[in-house]
């Protein structure tokens, strides 16, 4: 039996998924880091400007987890987290999501 199940319905079921993944959500200046606890890199980290777009920095391994899990491309996984920070921080407009490749660069700031 074949289920058609809408982009709506998917990204929702996505948002559960990320909404479960229990992430410390700290700001710190202009930027938003959404990490495990206890990691000292962040999976996503939301702030910074350019070109009048909001950026948004996702590290690849959560976009591989997901595409993985949901059968997607990265660029489909990268868009719905994309959409995802936005609902989850209640912002409008435009935004730029980057896959970024080593975690290193999303390492969280020390708290001095």
């Amino acid at each position: 039996m074949k289920y058609l199940i809408t982009e709506s319905q998917l990204d929702k079921v996505i948002f559960r998924y990320l909404d479960s993944q229990d992430f410390n959500i700290t700001k710190t200046g202009a930027s938003i880091y959404f990490s495990y606890p206890e990691d000292e890199s962040a999976q996503i980290q939301y702030g910074g400007n350019h070109s009048n777009n909001e950026l948004c920095f996702i590290y690849k391994g959560l976009i591989e987890a997901i595409s993985s899990f949901f059968s997607l491309n990265s660029y489909q996984s990268t868009r719905i987290v994309g959409q995802w920070v936005k609902n989850k921080l209640n912002l409008e407009g435009q935004m730029s999501n980057k896959i970024m490749s080593s975690q290193w660069s999303l390492k969280l700031p020390s708290e001095n």
